[in-house]
């Protein structure tokens, strides 16, 4: 069981972050900023597949409009205004509905630019996220600490919340990218001991949808490992579909996500295997995606032969083992029945239906 860090609790819209809230999966739209339309469809589809929270760009005043054409669509999941360099859109997006507002410590400007954005959303009852990266420090900071090392980047984020303190706001998160893995997870071992604010952690400019979800994997992963985050982001530069897809599965690894969901464990295939393991697993992985286990994790394996079948996989919930053309069922390391190979996915999905439908009851 993985021991939590302590932190305070904010919420953003009806998403409690921190606190031992459940750990949030966030993702952020890339559709063009003005294209409400695609920004609307866009953030139905992520909340679909999974996204607790909702990041989208304001790079302009109109760009704000966006929060409200969402909510008048239906959307309900906490949306977040991604602020830079001008307060005035962080003003904007909080009147237009925002849930959540993230700056950067480095670009927001004046301290009392950063007053009026955390007076008013002190009024709205929003969170600030701070987002400290190595392009948002300040040349005081890169002299002092020769770069951007994670302790520069925690100065950066915690010298920006006392001033959001001073205004008498405290409903913050922090978070403190790197590209770096290693200086990642330094990074946020540092702030977790030095700050009860939640964290929101991830891996920036990670990559592509193979090279990046390794490298948030094992970042991320570490992280959580070692109780620290409280919200997520696993950054691909990819469809951010995968990204909460990714996070999902990072949580349910880990055994951290409320929401269950079906845990496929499936052998590497050698010699002895003799049907077509790698198509079955890939299929059924896309058979069972999304399906809503009524938050029980059911473990299933997909096998290739008897050696890796009932034996070591004898803690899953059911799975099959592949023989010549046919496969067995089994429930708990117990041999079920024979299944012919044209069978099995539809085999499969029948005892994925009864576990579902046992666990609601």
């Amino acid at each position: 069981m993985i021991q939590r860090r302590k932190s305070r609790t904010v919420r953003a819209g009806g998403v409690a972050i921190g606190g031992g809230a459940p750990v949030t999966v966030q993702t952020m739209t890339n559709t063009p900023a003005g294209d409400f339309a695609a920004a609307l469809s866009q953030t139905r589809r992520l909340a679909a597949a999974g996204a607790d929270i909702v990041r989208l760009a304001v790079p302009d005043e109109a760009a704000a409009g966006v929060f409200a054409c969402l909510r008048g669509g239906g959307v309900r999941i906490p949306l977040v205004a991604d602020i830079h360099f001008d307060y005035r859109l962080a003003l904007a997006a909080i009147r237009g509905g925002a849930s959540k507002i993230r700056i950067n410590p480095g670009n927001i400007g004046a301290e009392w630019k950063v007053r009026e954005v955390a007076a008013a959303a002190k009024d709205a009852g929003i969170p600030i996220r701070i987002g400290a990266n190595g392009g948002s420090l300040s040349a005081a900071l890169r002299q002092k600490y020769g770069g951007p090392t994670p302790e520069a980047l925690v100065e950066s984020a915690l010298s920006q919340a006392e001033l959001l303190e001073a205004c008498g706001f405290s409903d913050i998160v922090l978070s403190l990218k790197t590209s770096s893995v290693a200086d990642t997870v330094r990074t946020y071992r540092l702030a977790a001991a030095q700050c009860d604010y939640p964290l929101h952690v991830g891996v920036t400019e990670a990559g592509d949808a193979y090279s990046g979800l390794i490298k948030n994997a094992v970042g991320i992963g570490a992280l959580l490992a070692d109780g620290i985050g409280d919200t997520l982001r696993v950054s691909l530069t990819a469809d951010p579909e995968e990204e909460v897809r990714a996070g999902r599965e990072l949580l349910g690894t880990l055994g951290l996500d409320p929401r269950g969901g079906v845990e496929i464990v499936s052998c590497p295939t050698c010699g002895r295997t003799q049907i077509d393991l790698i198509s079955l697993a890939a299929r059924f992985k896309e058979a069972c995606a999304g399906v809503d286990t009524h938050g029980k994790r059911i473990k299933v394996a997909v096998m290739g032969c008897a050696v890796n079948g009932p034996g070591e996989a004898r803690e899953a919930d059911f799975g099959i083992a592949g023989g010549d053309g046919y496969a067995v069922l089994f429930r708990r390391g117990e041999t079920v029945c024979r299944v012919e190979e044209g069978q099995i996915i539809e085999c499969l999905l029948q005892n994925l239906r009864e576990q579902i439908a046992a666990a609601s009851e």
